[in-house]
């Protein structure tokens, strides 16, 4: 199974990550966070670097950012042509098909909040110590080029939304919702795929109510 997560800046995505594997057993899941590609990294196919992050049979892998990179940062920031990123939509849907027919459960949730609502946070990231380290410069910049970033982000959306994997966008002006959102899509679609896969959910615990 493999929870891939993108979305906005500040849109809240380690809050729900951390909500989503706390309780799990840390031997069958793990998390892991793409930023640039390294310099060895940009020398093979841009879906390279994320093979071995993809999980195994009975393992679980949650992605903070992923292979969208090269429809968004990269297309926005100009580190990828326009036959680059403009061919990769084909690419990437391509790539997870085979995963999914392979038999993953892939999930994949965008974090929507409004330009205003990611100005608040900003904002209180910058007069928080303990958070200030989350705000950097080129946080600032992309929000300059939000504009750009939302066609890119509309194109994304419609281009790599399949039948296998569909796109879950999630309302996350509230942190609560989308956290307890993402819990239940979650637990869903695990339910939805055990069921196809010929295995019946465990009931819930005796007491507790769906």
């Amino acid at each position: 199974m493999c929870v891939l997560f993108e979305g906005w800046d500040a849109a809240g995505k380690g809050g729900v990550i951390k909500r989503l594997v706390a309780p799990l057993d840390p031997r069958h899941v793990r998390v892991a966070q793409f930023s640039a590609p390294s310099h060895d990294e940009k020398r093979h196919h841009f879906l390279w670097r994320f093979y071995p992050s993809l999980p195994g049979w009975g393992g679980m892998a949650v992605l903070d950012r992923s292979w969208y990179g090269r429809v968004l940062v990269e297309r926005v920031e100009g580190l990828a042509t326009l036959d680059q990123w403009d061919r990769a939509y084909d690419e990437i849907v391509q790539f997870e098909r085979s995963l999914c027919l392979e038999g993953m459960i892939l999930i994949k949730f965008w974090l929507h909040i409004s330009e205003g609502e990611q100005l608040a946070r900003f904002r209180r990231r910058e007069q928080d110590p303990l958070k200030r380290w989350k705000l950097t410069d080129e946080d600032w910049r992309n929000r300059d080029q939000r504009a750009a970033y939302e066609r890119a982000v509309e194109d994304m959306l419609e281009r790599t939304d399949h039948e296998l994997a569909r796109w879950r966008p999630v309302e996350a002006e509230s942190k609560r919702y989308a956290r307890v959102k993402v819990l239940e899509t979650v637990v869903g679609e695990i339910e939805t795929g055990m069921r196809e896969r010929g295995f019946e959910p465990p009931p819930l615990a005796h007491g507790r109510t769906p």
